[in-house]
């Protein structure tokens, strides 16, 4: 059975931490979101700063996030999410995958 994510698009302000860190930093909570899923945490967040490259790398981890924890979804919807609302997008994935592994953030 398919599950829906924990945390909705636009709830950023759930997390202020979380929230702070990803719009000073996104490139950080973008590699901390491609490590909780096994990629390479640095890659990922010098991928983030390439435009068109940071677009398809985070709609990929997003999707990685999606089948993790077995979430609906398509590549194209996690594309666009990644293109329009990517600080939100950020967000809901850092506080999906767990809100301990940004325990560094809050403090």
């Amino acid at each position: 059975m398919s599950q829906t994510w924990s945390h909705g698009l636009f709830g950023c302000f759930s997390d202020i931490g979380l929230c702070l860190v990803t719009f000073l930093v996104p490139c950080y909570t973008n590699g901390r979101n491609a490590e909780a899923t096994g990629e390479s945490c640095i890659m990922h967040a010098i991928y983030f700063l390439i435009p068109l490259v940071g677009f398809y790398c985070h709609a990929t981890t997003r999707g990685k996030i999606r089948e993790k924890k077995n979430i609906d979804g398509t590549f194209f919807n996690d594309l666009l999410c990644s293109i329009c609302c990517a600080y939100c997008a950020l967000i809901q994935e850092g506080q999906e995958l767990s809100p301990s592994s940004f325990s560094m953030a809050r403090e």
